[in-house]
């Protein structure tokens, strides 16, 4: 039976494997970087070991889908810097600036202070939320993000904002539908998403 949950240590692995594979634009990215650590060391586990409180998945036998929050991403960004990168930094090279998609990405690992969009102050809450093919198109991600909004709200956050793939379309209209607006601080090639809480 498919269930929303909260994340549990045990889940590490599984939520890194469902980032991995939806991170090429909502389709799997494996073999495509340095490492298949790489997106999961960026998108996912910081998030589960600084703030797992703000994290649930859904169950299906395994986690195959998740929602992961910072509900403060000032202080997300400072616990980052402190307490995650100093290990990324043991693993990964940085090169600044980079100059091929590999380097892009590693450099963003690199940077936790580009999280910090203008609009931060009105929307303090980021998200990240993927789930397998397989369980795309039931209704699970509203669901998951219903889960997370409900919890912002009772915790006083006033905002929450997401960026994304501009490649990802179906991300985008799913976005749209569930009444996130397009954020001043969008680029092209990565619009910057709000919802007011």
């Amino acid at each position: 039976m498919t269930r929303i949950r909260r994340y549990h240590p045990d889940d590490f692995d599984d939520v890194s494997r469902v980032c991995l594979l939806t991170a090429a634009g909502g389709g799997d990215a494996t073999g495509q970087h340095v490492s298949d650590d790489l997106m999961p060391d960026i998108f996912v586990r910081p998030y589960v070991l600084l703030e797992p409180e703000w994290a649930w998945v859904v169950d299906d036998g395994a986690a195959s889908g998740y929602i992961i929050a910072a509900p403060d991403t000032r202080a997300f960004v400072a616990r980052y810097r402190a307490e995650w990168l100093p290990g990324f930094a043991e693993k990964y090279e940085h090169v600044d600036p980079p100059e091929t998609h590999d380097e892009l990405i590693r450099h963003l690992g690199f940077v936790p202070e580009r999280m910090l969009i203008p609009e931060v102050d009105e929307y303090p809450a980021h998200l990240h939320i993927d789930l397998l093919p397989h369980l795309q198109g039931q209704g699970l991600g509203r669901e998951l993000i219903g889960t997370l909004v409900d919890a912002l709200r009772s915790a006083g956050v006033p905002g929450l904002h997401l960026s994304m793939d501009a490649a990802n379309t179906a991300a985008r209209a799913f976005y749209d539908r569930l009444g996130f607006e397009e954020l001043p601080s969008s680029t092209p090639d990565g619009p910057v998403l709000g919802m007011r809480l």
